[in-house]
């Protein structure tokens, strides 16, 4: 799988300094994110990374310090939520943040060679897979086509839902990104031996599409993620 994105390749000193700035442990890759999303929320945004001179440093490698396994819908731009640039976010986007094979794949080619600290399951509010899923139970009926895949991956999160007892759609959308979490960790013992040995942390996150922000909802290490974590790079 060398050939999805070469690992390596640049100029020896430019290599060495994005190296340098990239968060390798998944406390400090986190806190770049806090702090990004809150630079975003102000209205502050720095666009790091984004210039001709960095575009020129990742050409030939990259370091990306966080994962996001994101829902597909058109206003979760990872890159603009966080406020990052190019070589910053390794971006798997389907409709309901889905985790099927080619996922699960993607998430491991990340944090096994590209050496990726922190995976993020990236939800929202409203989301659309969420309210498909739960009209297709309330109707009886499932949807044509391939979305009846994405309807049908989301069902055991509207389950789980219905046996907490939760009903609200942005809680139901807190308990699929929760799902989602888990189900990467189950599937994969290969994220699971990394997250077990301290290399990685895997964190779902919500977000506010009015507000802008996000906040963590569930996290494993369990208790690793709190929106009060500094930036420090």
């Amino acid at each position: 799988m060398s050939h999805i994105g070469s690992a390596g390749g640049q100029p020896g000193s430019q290599r060495a300094t994005d190296r340098a700035s990239t968060p390798s442990e998944p406390a400090l890759a986190y806190a770049e994110l806090v702090a990004g999303n809150r630079r975003f929320v102000g209205g502050a945004p720095r666009h790091p990374n984004q210039d001709a001179g960095h575009r020129a440093v990742v050409a030939d490698g990259q370091h990306p310090f966080a994962v996001i396994v994101g829902c597909s819908d058109s206003r979760l731009a990872a890159e603009i939520i966080f406020d990052r640039g190019l070589g910053d976010l390794f971006v798997v986007r389907t409709a309901g943040h889905t985790a099927g094979p080619e996922v699960l794949g993607s998430v491991e080619y990340a944090v096994t060679v590209l050496g990726t600290p922190l995976v993020v399951v990236l939800g929202h509010d409203l989301c659309g897979a969420v309210q498909a899923a739960r009209e297709s139970v309330a109707t009886g009926t499932a949807p044509s086509g391939h979305l009846r895949a994405v309807v049908d991956a989301v069902l055991p999160s509207l389950r789980r839902a219905e046996a907490e007892g939760v009903d609200d759609i942005d809680g139901i959308v807190d308990i699929h990104i929760a799902q989602t979490v888990e189900t990467l960790l189950a599937q994969s013992p290969v994220l699971a031996d990394e997250v077990a040995r301290g290399r990685c942390a895997v964190v779902g996150m919500s977000y506010r599409l009015a507000a802008g922000a996000v906040h963590p909802v569930a996290a494993v290490p369990a208790g690793f993620a709190t929106l009060d974590t500094p930036a420090t790079v």
